[in-house]
């Protein structure tokens, strides 16, 4: 799809040019290439940077733990059929392996052909008018009266656009991540989810990885005591990508993804780092994140990537090679997070857990750390000399994994290992989302985790061009923050996993 007018994603929150880059001079090349990051914000007498926060509307309710109606077939549509959604289309067709009841009914891409295709290649026998293409294909495809549930899996620049579209017309709107670009896009998403009450649903898929879900199940069940601090990133040499990346036609030498990383600043890619570590820390469930500070490296090889594809010097390449971001809580927790999709380096999200009895670690090493006193576990020997000074002998981790394995695995981890998607965690989300729906629960991940999630890019923006000042992360819920007690994933109405 070519880029959308963001006219279609502005609400009535009032907005002022971002004018901070030109004022400390801090910024990259000192420009500030892409207004789509224009939120007013102030600096107070405490030197914290502080953005606008839009009142909820008279008559709008927050979208917590948000019920809809069961039902009894989930008819899905799916937007974006480059990269992501072919794969989507794919876990979908094996719903019904699980107990779950699904209809595929429509399908778009700016390109027909890839529609086409995947109609065909899953004997979806769709008939032409349920295939959608071009600029403004999906806007049809949202008003259709026969679809519950729109799949988003588009360029980053529609993600938003189309959910927005797909809840106003009674749809729910499932978005892959980074579902929201900016903060004017987390309150349009957070409003319209509240006022239409329509799910807002971010497919993070490193959530229901099998280890961030055991360790999950670990925090959840005390194990490690107070979690005080978490670890996530996204570090991964796109190298071998960037030129597959969809391009709008033979002037456009950058592809989609280089030009967002080009025009932004900012952690534009934190949801996989940062989700596990927000579920264990029961983010805007008894907790919240309230200030980051970030910063970054220079762009060597993002602005040589441009250079060498366009032929001509690049002046100005916003995104720094590494970006680093510490985030704080309400109830005194650090988290930090890292992204960096330049550089040749070992894939990691790092995912880390240190609590005040214990510690998780995935990359490079996954592995558990605890006190031996703690560590009551069938099969683990009693011989063991036990302690937190390393991580815990392969035998004794393996017990203690089988011991708190996250029931959703034990359910269908071995089925989602044959459907696949990233070793199965893909088709554990897609499950949930569909069960969720066809049993009228709250959803595993809400609009509010969006906004937390993907708020990283434009404020971390902010605080980089303020010399890595303190911005104040807004409590997106709006007063709710503490309504939850604890992370769910909700079994029935008044049982969770």
């Amino acid at each position: 799809m070519k880029k959308t007018n963001y006219i279609l994603a502005i609400s009535a929150v009032a907005m002022l040019a971002w004018t901070g880059c030109h004022q400390t001079g801090s910024c990259h090349d000192n420009t500030l290439v892409n207004p789509q990051f224009q939120t007013q914000w102030t600096r107070g007498a405490d030197g914290v940077i502080r953005t606008a926060v839009p009142a909820r509307p008279e008559g709008q309710e927050h979208a917590l733990a948000l019920k809809t109606p069961k039902l009894d077939v989930v008819r899905v549509a799916f937007v974006g059929l480059g990269m992501r959604g072919p794969g989507a289309v794919e876990r979908f067709t094996h719903m019904k392996d699980v107990g779950l009841n699904v209809q595929i009914v429509a399908l778009c891409d700016h390109e027909k052909s890839r529609a086409d295709n995947i109609n065909k290649k899953h004997n979806l026998n769709l008939p032409d008018s349920a295939i959608y293409y071009g600029e403004d294909g999906y806007k049809a495809l949202c008003e259709r009266n026969d679809v519950d549930l729109v799949y988003i899996a588009t360029d980053w620049n529609h993600h938003v656009p189309v959910a927005l579209y797909a809840m106003e017309n009674g749809k729910h709107a499932a978005i892959e991540v980074p579902s929201a670009m900016s903060m004017q896009d987390c309150w349009d998403l957070i409003n319209t989810s509240e006022r239409t009450r329509k799910h807002c649903i971010q497919l993070e898929n490193c959530c229901y990885d099998f280890f961030e879900l055991n360790t999950l199940n670990m925090a959840q069940k005390g194990l490690f005591g107070e979690v005080i601090r978490g670890e996530g990133a996204y570090i991964h040499d796109l190298s071998g990508f960037w030129k597959h990346y969809w391009k709008t036609g033979k002037e456009d030498k950058l592809g989609w993804r280089l030009e967002y990383n080009k025009l932004h600043r900012g952690d534009v890619y934190a949801t996989h780092g940062l989700g596990p570590v927000c579920q264990a820390m029961d983010i805007h469930r008894g907790d919240r994140l309230t200030t980051l500070v970030a910063m970054d490296t220079d762009s060597f090889v993002g602005k040589a990537l441009v250079e060498e594809a366009t032929g001509k010097p690049c002046e100005n390449f916003q995104n720094g090679d590494h970006t680093t971001t510490l985030l704080r809580t309400a109830k005194g927790k650090v988290i930090e997070i890292q992204h960096n999709v330049m550089t040749p380096q070992p894939y990691s999200r790092k995912y880390q857990l240190t609590g005040t009895l214990g510690f998780a670690n995935k990359y490079p090493t996954q592995g558990y750390a605890i006190e031996g006193k703690k560590v009551k576990v069938e099969g683990v020997p009693n011989h063991e000399n036990l302690n937190a000074h390393g991580f815990l002998p392969e035998a004794a981790k393996n017990a203690l994994v089988a011991e708190y394995q996250h029931p959703l695995i034990k359910e269908i981890g071995e089925k989602a290992k044959k459907v696949g998607g990233h070793g199965g965690m893909d088709f554990i989300m897609d499950y949930r989302v569909v069960y969720c729906l066809q049993n009228g629960l709250p959803m595993d991940l809400d609009v509010y985790d969006i906004a937390e999630w993907c708020c990283l890019a434009e404020l971390g923006a902010i605080s980089m061009i303020n010399g890595s000042a303190p911005v104040e992360i807004p409590d997106f819920t709006r007063g709710y923050w503490n309504h939850l007690k604890g992370y769910k994933m909700y079994k029935t109405e008044n049982t969770w996993y």
